[in-house]
């Protein structure tokens, strides 16, 4: 039996001609006969077991994950684009998911799927509270810690619809009931706390990160955009914390309107930190659902909620 790395290439080779790619496998077991010619034509079969592991889908393990969304770009306006000259860095630098999707249109749908592993609305309006499995109860049940830092949030705690350029919206930790119903609701705290627990080694093991409107390119332009991410995000990046091994994922929530892809369209999405290989890039399609495993299984998580369960991480950058 011979364990394998997906995707593994089975191939043959015709007497006295070349190599020839035959049946391209992923992950499983595999049960195939090998028929070996001698040179006098003979020929001999013996029966294998090929195991094919999924090893490039391993996620290493981190006792600091950021998640950071933005906003309604698809990906060929972004990567590439001469109005993010820090977030191209960064793709060029670290990990770029070059086959990346939305789930679906609007924006509430997408922030629950990186949370729930469900849409659970597609209605942008709503402001309720929800019962729904969700990131926070399983990081909880695990005994890590966690904040959601959001820019223009008004005080600490808050759960109202929206405030100045603050929308609930595009922050969906504020919805479950296991923090708008608890204590937990201090961890929702203005972004101006970020610095703040980044320079005294405070920072939770999970921290969504928020930027307004204005800031997560759904107001405001992509350099305004990037202006953001290279004030707020280069400093997370330098830190030691972050350097023995964090993990920073970027990722817009949807594309166009027009681009229904996959549901939401293709978006950017960006993998970063000291264990991500330079310049990778990995072409397999992936979306919201495999962000929310990667983030929870580098943090060690075991269960997962709604697809993000059967859903594999974010394979090819590690």
């Amino acid at each position: 039996m011979g364990i394998y790395t997906a995707p593994y290439v089975l191939a043959y080779k015709v007497a006295g001609g070349s190599l020839n790619t035959y049946l391209t496998l992923s992950s499983g077991t595999y049960n195939t006969v090998v028929q070996e010619w001698d040179k006098c034509g003979g020929a001999s079969k013996t029966a294998v077991t090929v195991t094919v592991s999924g090893g490039t889908s391993t996620v290493p393990a981190s006792n600091h994950v950021f998640l950071l969304v933005e906003e309604n770009h698809s990906y060929s306006s972004v990567i590439g684009s001469s109005s993010m000259p820090y977030l191209n860095s960064l793709a060029s630098k670290y990990g770029l998911e070059t086959q990346y999707y939305a789930d679906t249109h609007p924006s509430i749908g997408n922030y629950f799927m990186l949370t729930t592993g469900a849409i659970i609305t597609n209605n942008d309006g709503m402001c309720s509270t929800i019962s729904n499995d969700n990131i926070v109860r399983h990081l909880l049940t695990a005994g890590k810690t966690w904040k959601s830092y959001a820019e223009s949030l008004p005080y600490v705690g808050y759960t109202g619809c929206v405030s100045g350029a603050y929308a609930k919206r595009h922050n969906p930790l504020a919805f479950f009931s296991d923090v708008a119903n608890s204590s937990e609701k201090n961890n929702l705290v203005p972004f101006t706390q970020f610095s703040k627990d980044l320079v005294n080694n405070a920072l939770p093991n999970f921290s969504f990160i928020v930027p307004n409107l204005n800031d997560d390119a759904h107001d405001g332009t992509l350099t305004q955009a990037d202006n953001w991410l290279k004030t707020n995000i280069a400093p997370l990046l330098s830190n030691a914390t972050f350097q023995k091994d964090g993990l920073l994922i970027i990722v817009f929530d949807e594309s166009t309107d027009s681009d229904t892809a996959h549901g939401g369209g293709h978006v950017a999405a960006l993998v970063i930190g000291p264990r991500v290989k330079a310049g990778s890039k990995s072409a397999t399609v992936y979306q919201h659902q495999n962000t929310l495993k990667t983030v929870m299984q580098a943090l060690g998580v075991k269960t997962f909620p709604g697809a993000a369960s059967s859903a594999p991480p974010l394979g090819g950058m590690f």
